[in-house]
C-alpha cells in the first residue's frame, strides 16, 4: 500500500505516513496529539540539509582541504564511504556559514535555532563549527537534524555536537541508524559503538549495523 511504501522507503512511522499522504492530497487528519511537521520545523530541516551540502562541497574544493582528506585517508576511508555518510569539512574562520546562510535577521535567527551559531559574553555571534571534519547526524527518515565535528589538532573539545534544538534531541537519536536501516532490510540487531568514526570505519569493512549514541 501507499502507507507501507512510505514506511519502508522513507523510514516513516505509521502516523507519519498517513500525515504525509494526507498532506499530499490536501486532507486534514483528525488527531488528538499533533505529530505533523510544522512549517517552521520543516524549514530547519531544509537549512540543515543545505549546510550539510555546503560542508561536503568544502571537502571537495576548499584550498585547505588536503589535511582533512589526508586524515580521512589515514583512517582508511574510501571515497564511497565518505560519500555514503556525507562527511564534509567546516573551514577555519569565524563566519563562513554565517556569511553564506545568515544574510537576513530571520536567517540568522534560524541558524541559531538550528544550533549552527554560538555567542560569546560580548554578544558576538559566530559559527559553532570551525576547522573540523563534519559528520551530519540524520534521523531515521534520513533528514539532517544536527552535526558532529572533529578537530584535527589538539584543540578542545575534540568532538563537538550540535546542541539540543527543535529537531535534534540527543537522547532520542542514534548516529548511523538511518544508514543501518537502509543497508539491512530487516535490522534485527545493532552493534553500539563509541563514536562517529567507529560507525563509519565498521561500515568501510562491511559491518553495516553499527550505531553510536549521542
Amino acid at each position: 500500500t501507499a502507507i507501507g511504501f512510505l514506511m519502508e522507503y522513507e523510514q516513516m512511522s505509521f502516523p507519519e505516513s498517513i500525515q504525509e499522504i494526507a498532506d499530499h492530497v490536501g486532507m486534514i487528519v483528525p488527531v488528538t496529539q499533533s505529530f505533523s511537521t510544522t512549517p517552521a520545523t520543516q524549514s530547519l530541516y531544509d537549512l540543515l540539509d543545505k549546510v550539510s551540502q555546503y560542508y561536503v562541497q568544502q571537502l571537495q574544493v576548499h584550498p585547505q582541504r588536503e589535511k582533512f582528506v589526508h586524515y580521512l585517508a589515514k583512517r582508511g576511508l574510501s571515497a564511497k564511504t565518505i560519500e555514503h555518510f556525507n562527511i564534509g569539512m567546516a573551514p577555519d574562520g569565524w563566519d563562513n556559514v554565517l556569511k553564506i546562510f545568515g544574510t537576513t535577521d530571520s536567517a540568522r535567527k534560524q541558524l541559531n535555532e538550528a544550533g549552527l551559531l554560538s555567542s560569546n559574553d560580548k554578544g558576538r555571534t559566530y559559527d559553532r563549527f570551525r576547522n573540523r571534519i563534519m559528520f551530519p547526524i540524520r534521523d531515521r527518515r534520513g533528514r539532517v537534524i544536527g552535526f558532529g565535528g572533529r578537530v584535527l589538532d589538539d584543540s578542545t573539545p575534540k568532538y563537538l555536537n550540535s546542541p539540543e534544538t527543535p529537531v535534534f534531541h540527543k537522547g532520542r537519536e542514534l548516529y548511523g541508524l538511518f544508514q543501518a536501516r537502509k543497508a539491512n532490510r530487516k535490522l534485527e540487531r545493532v552493534v553500539i559503538v563509541e563514536g562517529y568514526m567507529d560507525v563509519i570505519a565498521l561500515a568501510e569493512y562491511g559491518v553495516t549495523n553499527a550505531v553510536a549514541t549521542l
